[in-house]
């Protein structure tokens, strides 16, 4: 091999391996909306202090909603003290782009906290974002242009959600699929480009759960898997029949976190005291059995994930924190209060709990014992600590309110 041979095929070599380390993240909780980011070369240890960070933006008001990151553009939501909604679009070294009003969000009224709570979608030239007040607004992604704005609430008849809707949108294909909640319509398909009702959920109108859907492949079907006001339900992404439901109730109907799959089974969890179910798919079968249940794990809204057979989560009653079971069992591995109640997300075969006192930890998966890395102090913004963060193409999104900050977490960094 030639010289300028030998140094062609590095240099390919090296944009292969940046291919496959860095990825984008188009929707809530990574692209499988399971809590798991396809990154890899991360960090396995920060620095003291913790990771460098590359940029901070502020001035995005109040919200909850988390970072999207697609084609070099990072997309984040807030409101201002005129209660006006805002979509803003950064480049990756943090400077701004364009922001766009899409009209009102949420303020407060009784236990609801005032903002903007639902995550933008991103496919292709278009970001779908769900309002507090249940108004679907498609926006041109480049531009930040709305080209539509659907209100749910005017088409479907749910009534206003306790706490306000609250949701990622789900993209397959054509279909915008969301769940307003009402008679006949829990969950809906509308048309990406035209914003028609392509389908609805005949004979299923229970309440939204203010959960973000999710597709998975079980055995030779799709599914669509979300929970509602009640309980968990399986739907054909194409028809939208109702495959399956299985009641699982929280008094309060907050049912926020994504159902986990693998293998033919489905782990569904909520907070206050309601747990974790874990249910059993035959092939085909328009049924879910019961398999195993826990109250150890009542995950309030910060999601779990699934590493090597085993779920991780933070618990919000008793004082738990951290909590590791067993997929095929339930069995509780171990618990770490330490960890308190926070959003727990993975990425390259490591934890990542943000938590609800501003602390992020990173931790080692391991079911024989808690082993905790490395943590920092997240200082910059406003309010609770409360939005999910983001890992996308070697960097750490943290939104604390009114501020977005960006990590560097790849190796070398």
């Amino acid at each position: 091999m030639t010289k300028n041979m030998l140094v062609s095929a590095i240099v390919l070599m090296a944009g292969l391996t940046m291919v496959v380390q860095a990825a984008d993240c188009p929707r809530f909780r990574g692209p499988a909306g399971d809590g798991q980011f396809p990154e890899t070369g991360l960090l396995k240890q920060w620095p003291e202090g913790g990771p460098k960070l590359a940029w901070t933006a502020q001035g995005l008001g109040q919200g909850y909603s988390s970072a999207v990151i697609v084609n070099g553009t990072v997309y984040e939501t807030g409101m201002d003290d005129q209660k006006q909604g805002y979509l803003f679009a950064f480049n990756l070294d943090g400077s701004p782009k364009w922001k766009t009003a899409y009209g009102p969000e949420l303020e407060k009224r009784g236990p609801a906290v005032a903002g903007t709570r639902g995550t933008p979608t991103i496919d292709g030239d278009r970001v779908f974002l769900m309002t507090g007040f249940a108004k679907l607004v498609i926006f041109d992604a480049a531009k930040g242009q709305v080209l539509k704005t659907v209100d749910l609430v005017e088409r479907f008849g749910p009534k206003q959600a306790q706490f306000g809707f609250a949701e990622s949108v789900l993209v397959d294909g054509k279909k915008v699929i969301c769940s307003p909640g009402g008679p006949d319509a829990s969950l809906v398909a509308l048309d990406r480009d035209t914003g028609e009702t392509l389908w609805q959920t005949k004979g299923l109108s229970q309440a939204t759960g203010y959960c973000s859907a999710r597709i998975v492949q079980d055995g030779s079907r799709r599914l669509i898997l979300t929970m509602l006001g009640g309980g968990v339900v399986a739907v054909d992404p194409d028809s939208g029949q109702v495959v399956w439901q299985h009641e699982h109730p929280h008094r309060a109907a907050v049912q926020p976190n994504p159902p986990l799959y693998a293998d033919g089974r489905v782990y569904i969890c909520s907070g206050m005291g309601a747990g974790g179910a874990m249910l059993s798919l035959g092939d085909n079968s328009p049924t879910a059995e019961p398999k195993w249940a826990d109250k150890t794990l009542d995950c309030q809204m910060q999601g779990t994930v699934l590493i090597d057979g085993y779920i991780y989560g933070t618990a919000q009653s008793g004082n738990k924190g951290l909590v590791c079971l067993e997929w095929k069992t339930g069995e509780v591995m171990w618990t770490a209060p330490e960890t308190k109640q926070g959003v727990t997300v993975a990425a390259d075969g490591m934890l990542y709990i943000y938590g609800v006192d501003g602390t992020v930890r990173l931790v080692k998966p391991n079911p024989a014992v808690f082993e905790p890395v490395s943590q920092f102090t997240v200082t910059g913004g406003t309010a609770e600590h409360w939005a999910h963060p983001t890992i996308a193409n070697g960097r750490l999104y943290i939104r604390h309110g009114d501020a977005l900050m960006a990590y560097d977490i790849k190796s070398g960094s």
